[in-house]
């Protein structure tokens, strides 16, 4: 059977949320609605007539760009220009978009990742913070009957991750009070009558995104009626994600050996480099598409080569006075590697939920790029 179009987003928005994309962008349903039925999906770095023309063949239903389909304002759809032709197309066939952008090249897992794993870098992080993830103290009393239950559920919901360690807790001892008015029912003592008990205070550490789950999941095994709780901000962050990544070879290489390196992992012939062939690469640094505003950055981290594409005459040059060197493996070569792990994601998403959805990547798209 197949499923609403909103499933497949949810899935999207699992893996990329939309509040990681660049202030900049247009992400997320571009065209179609969250409520129409979709049977067959395309995967695709770029909505082109070439694919659209494909889509309609094949009778897709949906599309997932990389690269947003709508991107400035539309003051006007003229069908006698590209743009109108595809919007009408699509319009036509009744072929929702969905784009995923910035927010996919931020992400753990999209972009950026891939190409961290295509060249097999070690210890990647962030070559830019653009996101860091806010953390909340959960402070709550329990009687010390249900404190490894209240424990366990808190844990169990995701709370208490650091580092490489989960369930991470503290517990402290104490003696809490109340008094049950008319109309309670309380768990333990009476009604109009002071009750001591002995109680546990147990905190632990929440990432913001999911606090609603662990209070659910607290709430639903502590045994008060009215549950005694605090929730504060921390002024010390969780996971941060940014664009481009900046990792380890593990083993150095000459700029000459890794070039090759390089082409070998992104199927491409050739590529544009800036600075000597015998320097000796250790640190690299990354950013699918358009990263070269970043050549700086990835100089300051250390980084002995950065791989990007579109890179400009001037660029390579601050790069050569920066003291770094520059692999342009091009705009297209960087990011189309996220094609293939997008259908891998949503196959075991379609896999583990049962959707009834045919999955496929675009074969017509290619570099508009040629040698010669």
């Amino acid at each position: 059977m197949s499923v609403k179009c909103q499933v497949i987003i949810d899935a999207m928005e699992r893996l990329a949320p939309k509040y990681l994309a660049e202030s900049w962008d247009n992400v997320g349903l571009l065209l179609g609605s969250p409520a129409q039925r979709i049977t067959k999906l395309l995967i695709t770095l770029d909505v082109t007539k070439a694919v659209v023309d494909q889509a309609v063949q094949d009778g897709i239903d949906m599309i997932i760009t990389h690269h947003p389909i709508l991107f400035k304002a539309v003051n006007r759809i003229r069908t006698d220009l590209p743009q109108g032709q595809i919007l009408t197309s699509l319009l036509k066939a009744n072929i929702a978009v969905y784009a995923a952008h910035t927010n996919l090249d931020i992400a753990t897992g999209g972009v950026n990742d891939i190409l961290v794993s295509k060249l097999n870098l070690q210890d990647a992080e962030p070559l830019t913070v653009s996101y860091s993830e806010k953390l909340y103290k959960l402070v709550v009393f329990v009687p010390s009957t249900h404190m490894e239950a209240v424990r366990r559920a808190i844990s169990e919901a995701g709370a208490g991750h650091v580092g490489n360690y989960s369930h991470c807790t503290f517990s402290s001892n104490g003696t809490g009070s109340f008094l049950p008015l008319d109309g309670a029912q309380p768990f333990i003592g009476s009604n109009g009558v002071v009750e001591y008990v002995q109680e546990a205070r147990l905190e632990t550490i929440v990432p913001e995104k999911i606090c609603r789950r662990v209070l659910k999941a607290m709430l639903k095994v502590h045994p008060y009626e009215e549950v005694a709780y605090d929730l504060y901000q921390l002024a010390n962050s969780g996971h941060s994600l940014g664009l481009g990544r900046v990792g380890k070879l593990i083993a150095p290489m000459l700029l000459t050996e890794f070039i090759n390196h390089v082409k070998m992992a992104l199927g491409i012939e050739c590529v544009n480099v800036v600075g000597p062939l015998e320097k000796v690469i250790k640190k690299v640094a990354v950013c699918g598409g358009s990263g070269a505003g970043f050549i700086n950055k990835a100089a300051f981290a250390g980084a002995d080569v950065f791989i990007t594409g579109d890179v400009k005459y001037h660029e390579a040059q601050d790069a050569l006075a920066a003291g770094i060197a520059v692999i342009d493996a091009g705009h297209f070569a960087t990011e189309e590697p996220v094609v293939s792990a997008l259908a891998e994601y949503l196959t075991a998403c379609s896999t583990k939920e049962k959707w009834a959805v045919d999955i496929s990547i675009d074969t017509v798209n290619q570099d508009v790029f040629r040698v010669c």
